[in-house]
């Protein structure tokens, strides 16, 4: 299947506790085995269990694709090293460290929250080897709770400007659609965890939901 619900550590907020990153499934060590099996099994990718700082959730502290990890400056040093494994890394410090929050991004692009400074911004968009712009999501400053995106779409809170769709696009060069998860969230980054082949949602998820999920992120 492209599309499951669940939940994580008994949250629907399943975006949240994943991130990810590449062909890489970052996923709380406290995870049962089951659970990660039902993972592996889904995603069909490398599932690497972590904590940032000792917190599990890794969707909101670690954001990133093929070429580059952004993350808080919670990580220690040991979980630094253990992420510059995989490629190169930025810390994102002081106030505007909760990585997964504040950016979402893919292989083309990348949308950082207005929060962040501008040579914050450009550092980002360095490491992670894409264009990066700074944009609201539906006016918030959350642009990772309120965008989902892979490499072939991009769902958005339902209240996200025609101004802000367009930048997002042109940034991330995928289409943007708008829609809600676990029965009329419009926090779709938080609800949802998506690689270019498949999408897990939180449970309490409607059909009419998870097409629509299929739609954006082109998983049909």
């Amino acid at each position: 299947m492209t599309i499951t619900t669940g939940d994580i550590l008994g949250h629907t907020q399943v975006g949240v506790y994943l991130s990810v990153v590449g062909d890489i499934l970052f996923h709380p060590r406290a995870l049962d085995d089951e659970v990660v099996e039902e993972l592996a099994s889904s995603f069909d990718m490398e599932l690497h269990p972590f904590l940032v700082g000792g917190s599990s959730l890794l969707g909101s502290l670690l954001r990133g694709n093929s070429r580059g990890i952004a993350v808080a400056d919670i990580a220690t040093e040991e979980e630094l090293d253990e992420l510059t494994s995989f490629c190169d890394v930025v810390v994102m410090e002081s106030g505007v460290n909760a990585a997964g929050n504040l950016i979402e991004c893919n292989e083309h692009g990348a949308v950082v929250s207005p929060v962040v400074p501008q040579n914050g911004v450009d550092l980002i968009g360095e490491v992670l080897g894409v264009d990066a712009i700074r944009c609201k999501v539906a006016g918030h400053d959350t642009v990772g709770s309120m965008l989902v995106a892979n490499g072939k779409g991009a769902l958005a809170h339902p209240d996200i400007s025609k101004t802000e769709a367009e930048a997002i696009e042109a940034a991330m060069k995928v289409p943007v659609m708008v829609g809600t998860v676990t029965f009329g969230s419009p926090y779709v980054g938080a609800g949802c965890a998506a690689s270019d082949a498949h999408a897990l949602v939180g449970s309490g998820s409607t059909g009419p939901e998870l097409n629509r999920i299929e739609d954006a992120l082109g998983l049909i």
